[in-house]
């Protein structure tokens, strides 16, 4: 696993699980990270970090037309 180190300015205020959900977020929306990987990085439950997905404005569900294709095949 990489290591990074930001530095975030003073007048954010925001702590380090916000910065890592917000991180993780995005990562998982742009198809970089699965679920786990994702609760992983925040150290937190898969179904905690779904349930907090919504409130930094994530969605679980993806929008690709391949995955939506794959979901109703195997509906």
């Amino acid at each position: 696993m990489k290591t990074i180190q930001l530095e975030i300015p003073n007048t954010i205020d925001l702590s380090e699980t916000e910065i890592k959900l917000m991180l993780a977020g995005e990562l998982y929306e742009r198809g970089k990270l699965s679920l786990g990987q994702c609760a992983s990085l925040t150290v937190l439950t898969k179904r905690t970090f779904v349930e907090l997905m919504g409130k930094y404005g994530f969605s679980i569900f993806s929008t690709s037309h391949e995955d939506l294709r794959n979901d109703v095949e195997n509906a």
